[in-house]
């Protein structure tokens, strides 16, 4: 949506805030823009700005709840039991509104505290939304399985907002819906109902000072953002305090730069061990979306971080970082095109991703992750977005 001539006042005026802010959080981020960068981007000075949006966290949540809008509208009046209808319906929705998976979950977190508790009320109505719809189409589901489904699909049409990869249309679309449909086809053996979360129990620390200090950061950071986080609120939590605690981590950034890389070592070791002990191709993406999903449950608050934080690195380490990412992404897209020589490997990444965004999501989702049989589900919906053939025959 073009800015109009600097001078005048178009009807619109507030859509245009509204689709420039969209933009400018999504590329660049909610800590690198100011209300005179978005001002600037609507051909407008900022104390105009201020007349349509209080400030910037308001813009934000304003961004991020009309983002809701037409997902809450498409899911109302989906009807699963008519595919051919429906899944494009699905993934036009994503593609045409790309932003809003980084938008929720890099971005939301700069909110207040009651937005955010509002929107996620939003997200779980239309997951519940979603979860009727699923056992429509499906009413031999159980409901966990259902809830599972529908949380996976919102999390493929998601995973399109945490790359740039990108097809003509209406191919794109055409593949998200076929992903989608993969993992609605996924047979998931009997999934109980989640049990109730548990109250927090204390937790055991490492011995080591400096790992207790990182091992409090983690799960700091991932709960709180790691701009709500002081170096000190960590030493506390350990029993330390003072000077001190700059014996073992020369600043708050240097705690997350090791945990993150220490989450990608994890990763490229299982990696090295699913190709070292498989058999062949197919075995080796096995193992490796077993250890993935593995990785992602133990291992939740890294996922979030390395989701929500890895922009508050320096660029050199970032960019490092995110080349890990991308490396590590790469074998997976080797073993799925070595197993279907046909998939072009644009399309392969972006399954790779859709896959891969599924067990992140339902890692992040603590009714999810609290299941004790989410793993063995969550290797199903990904071998079954990955078109593995399972090695087992489908029961009659």
């Amino acid at each position: 949506m073009p800015a109009p001539p600097r001078g005048t006042r178009p009807r619109n005026r507030r859509a245009l805030i509204v689709a420039a802010a969209t933009e400018l959080f999504y590329r660049r981020g909610y800590d690198q823009l100011g209300m005179s960068d978005i001002a600037e981007a609507v051909a407008m000075g900022p104390s105009a700005l201020y007349r349509h949006f209080a400030g910037k966290q308001d813009l934000l949540r304003t961004v991020i709840a009309e983002g809701f809008e037409p997902v809450h509208e498409v899911v109302n009046r989906l009807d699963l039991t008519d595919r051919p209808a429906s899944l494009p319906w699905l993934a036009t929705l994503a593609l045409d509104h790309r932003e809003l998976g980084v938008l929720w979950q890099r971005e939301a977190r700069h909110m207040r505290q009651a937005d955010v508790d509002a929107l996620r009320g939003d997200l779980r109505a239309i997951a519940r939304a979603l979860t009727s719809r699923v056992l429509l189409a499906h009413p031999r589901l159980s409901p966990a399985a259902a809830d599972l489904h529908a949380f996976s699909t919102l999390a493929i049409l998601m995973s399109t907002s945490f790359h740039h990869l990108d097809l003509p249309r209406p191919a794109y679309d055409e593949l998200v819906a076929e992903i989608v449909g993969a993992a609605l086809d996924t047979e998931l053996a009997e999934l109980p109902a989640a049990p109730a979360q548990p109250a927090e129990t204390p937790r055991l620390l490492p011995n080591s000072r400096r790992e207790a200090l990182l091992a409090e950061a983690v799960r700091m950071f991932a709960r709180e953002g790691y701009t709500g986080v002081g170096i000190e609120d960590i030493g506390a939590a350990v029993g330390i305090a003072g000077p001190s605690i700059y014996n073992h981590f020369p600043s708050k950034l240097d705690m997350l730069l090791t945990a993150l890389n220490r989450g990608t070592a994890v990763l490229y070791m299982d990696l090295t061990t699913s190709l070292r002990t498989a058999a062949d191709a197919p075995d080796a993406l096995r193992k490796l979306v077993a250890s993935y999903v593995q990785f992602t449950l133990r291992h939740h608050d890294i996922v979030d971080l390395l989701i929500t934080e890895t922009e508050q690195l320096p660029a050199d380490e970032r960019h490092a970082l995110r080349q890990s990412q991308h490396d590590y992404i790469s074998e997976w897209v080797r073993l799925l095109r070595i197993i279907h020589p046909q998939y072009d490997p644009t399309a392969a990444r972006i399954r790779v991703h859709a896959a891969i965004t599924v067990a992140n999501d339902a890692a992040r989702t603590p009714h999810l992750r609290g299941n004790p049989a989410m793993a063995g589900a969550l290797q199903a919906l990904c071998a079954g977005i990955l078109r593995l053939e399972s090695r087992h025959p489908r029961r009659a």
